[in-house]
């Protein structure tokens, strides 16, 4: 055999070796049930987080509204942009209604609630009628969650009701 032939020979062997080697030891981390093949699998298996939205949506809209809000309360002097969001994403109607329950119930309309959560979700409730409609999980310390109704207008993508 030519000196050429072996050292091509010897390249696609390495090559194979390469990539089978590797698979071979995850396959069999994996059936032997070891630390390494169980995170191998997981990794692999695990998206990464997303977030995705679009200014067309109310949804999107009660999402974004609830993030910056619960950030806003969670910085210290956020008072002030909570206000301006409020402004932005709340219709009047809702401000004044809100206003009203705070004065009688003592604490933030929008949270329903004296303290900031520590994580919020926003799921679909449907639409039709002029409004979306949602329910927004709020997770407070301990995982205590509550849920609020959050009604927006499709027309103008203000948040319209909140119960």
């Amino acid at each position: 055999m030519s000196k050429r032939r072996i050292t091509r020979k010897a390249v696609v062997a390495t090559g194979v070796a390469a990539v089978l080697l590797p698979l071979t030891a995850v396959a069999t981390a994996q059936a032997a049930g070891t630390q390494h093949g169980a995170a191998t699998h997981t990794r692999s298996a695990a998206a990464a987080p997303t977030a995705s939205g679009t200014p067309d949506s109310a949804l999107t809209r009660i999402n974004d509204f609830y993030g910056a809000y619960i950030d806003a309360g969670s910085e210290e002097g956020g008072g002030k942009l909570a206000t301006e969001l409020r402004k932005f994403y709340l219709t009047k109607g809702l401000q004044k209604k809100l206003a009203k329950w705070e004065d009688k119930n003592h604490a933030d309309g929008v949270l329903r609630a004296q303290s900031i959560p520590s994580k919020w979700s926003v799921t679909s409730d449907g639409s039709g009628a002029g409004h979306t409609w949602a329910t927004v999980k709020l997770t407070w310390g301990g995982g205590v969650v509550t849920k609020i109704h959050v009604q927006a207008d499709l027309a103008t993508k203000k948040i319209s009701d909140i119960k």
